[in-house]
């Protein structure tokens, strides 16, 4: 596969965009730009990334504000769809066709010079020469991925969208399609990859950009918003027995809670530094004389993450 230009150059924009069906709103008033690189989109199921991607793809027009791809308006300029791969979360692959017919096919479809060559590139860049020959109705999911893949690189595009590239692959596989997805960035292609995974993302994406219910949030180098997450104040529920009351306010007056109350017995508390009351937690308890049963996090769902950082953008103004 040839590799790009260097230099920047912002392969994709969207300013103000806000895309609604009825009186649902998927997305909301979003505004980015890629360069170059692979950038995560993350965010939970029904955030908005499959509609982001469908935008970018083209499938949809916003409802307000403008997409560009590569300079252009993908609803308005065909051309630019032979200059994007995309490997769409739904499956719609032929089931009669064997993996080297179908990637082939595409190939032909995006007037690619040599179909029969640029197909067997493909495959091999996925790792699927040994099934090459097999029809994919026998494929299991994981294989049916890393043919979606295959078809979207097959015309060696500059901009690759990609819907959770990763769901039903094992770990080997997993692996695999994360370091093609990462020498795909490197030869500066501009790769958009969505999950709802932060630790996937952050193995591929040097940069990420985060939606809440339609809404942008974060963006920017995935390690930042990482410890942005784990910062968060987070809440404990603490089994201590009779001597729940003693060890709150030990807790407190150590600075080591921001917030206690007794619920059923047990200590709920809320905490900024959850190492620091880690580490006291139970040198605490011994001194008390105090028998810690369970200690359990409370809100510590995927939901309540993005929602943390939903109202982290709101104090910043966002």
């Amino acid at each position: 596969m040839v590799a790009l230009p260097e230099g920047r150059r912002l392969t994709l924009t969207f300013q103000g965009v806000s895309k609604w069906y009825g009186d649902t709103v998927a997305l909301a008033e979003v505004s980015f730009e890629l360069e170059p690189g692979v950038t995560g989109l993350l965010g939970h199921n029904g955030a908005g990334k499959s509609t982001a991607l469908a935008l970018c793809a083209g499938f949809a027009d916003p409802s307000t504000g403008t997409v560009r791809v590569l300079g252009h308006d993908p609803r308005r300029e065909p051309e630019v769809y032979r200059r994007i791969g995309i490997v769409h979360d739904r499956d719609g692959l032929w089931p009669f066709l064997t993996a080297r017919e179908l990637v082939e096919m595409m190939a032909g479809l995006r007037d690619v010079p040599d179909p029969p060559r640029a197909a067997a590139e493909a495959i091999a860049w996925v790792g699927l020469e040994d099934a090459a020959e097999r029809r994919v109705g026998g494929f299991s999911k994981g294989m049916r991925q890393r043919v979606k893949l295959a078809q979207a690189l097959v015309h060696s595009p500059e901009l690759l969208l990609l819907d959770e590239p990763l769901n039903g692959l094992d770990p080997v596989q997993r692996r695999h399609v994360v370091e093609l997805i990462r020498r795909l960035g490197a030869e500066g292609r501009t790769v958009l990859v969505s999950s709802h995974v932060l630790h996937e993302v952050e193995r591929m994406a040097p940069r990420v950009v985060v939606l809440v219910n339609g809404r942008l949030v974060a963006e920017g180098e995935t390690g930042a918003i990482r410890d942005l997450i784990r910062d968060r104040p987070r809440t404990l529920r603490i089994a201590a027995g009779g001597a729940a009351q003693a060890l709150a306010r030990e807790l407190v007056g150590e600075g080591l809670a921001s917030g206690v109350r007794i619920d059923n017995g047990a200590l709920v508390v809320e905490t900024g530094d959850m190492d620091a009351l880690g580490r006291r937690l139970m040198p605490l308890a011994r001194d008390l004389s105090a028998t810690v049963d369970r200690v359990e996090p409370l809100g510590d769902d995927l939901e309540s993450v993005y929602t943390y950082l939903t109202d982290h953008a709101r104090g910043r103004g966002r």
